[in-house]
């Protein structure tokens, strides 16, 4: 199965244009196959600003978000693999959305062991 991750991102940066605000994607830096500007980096994450006025040649791809940019006067080409994108948010209010890690799942055979047993639900308690 594919990830939904791109169609959220795509879906997410229309959205924030439409409503005339700032598209940032917040991305894992620490990936050997991201090309990204090491210098701008902070805490292994970077935050880019992916508004028409800021890249030129977007491609929200189902592999990579690519572009060009300006990195302090200096034209780079920018590529992330679509699973190091961490979230899209706008710049002006926060809304846009986080994405989980998306971990393989290990799929079961017949052959293999049952499924753990659900965990218990959580009980609240009053405290006083």
């Amino acid at each position: 199965m594919t990830s939904n991750r791109p169609y959220l991102i795509r879906a997410l940066y229309d959205w924030i244009l439409d409503n005339e605000l700032t598209p940032h994607l917040l991305v894992d830096a620490r990936r050997k196959d991201a090309e990204l500007p090491v210098a701008y980096v902070q805490d292994g994450k970077m935050v880019l600003n992916i508004s028409p006025g800021a890249v030129r040649g977007l491609v929200i791809g189902n592999d990579r978000v690519s572009f060009g940019a300006r990195f302090g006067g200096v034209a780079m080409e920018v590529s992330v693999p679509i699973d190091a994108v961490i979230g899209v948010y706008a710049r002006e209010n926060g809304r846009g959305m986080l994405f989980p890690d998306e971990a393989p799942r290990p799929e079961l055979s017949s052959d293999d062991e049952d499924p753990p047993p659900p965990r218990e639900r959580p009980r609240l308690k009053v405290v006083k």
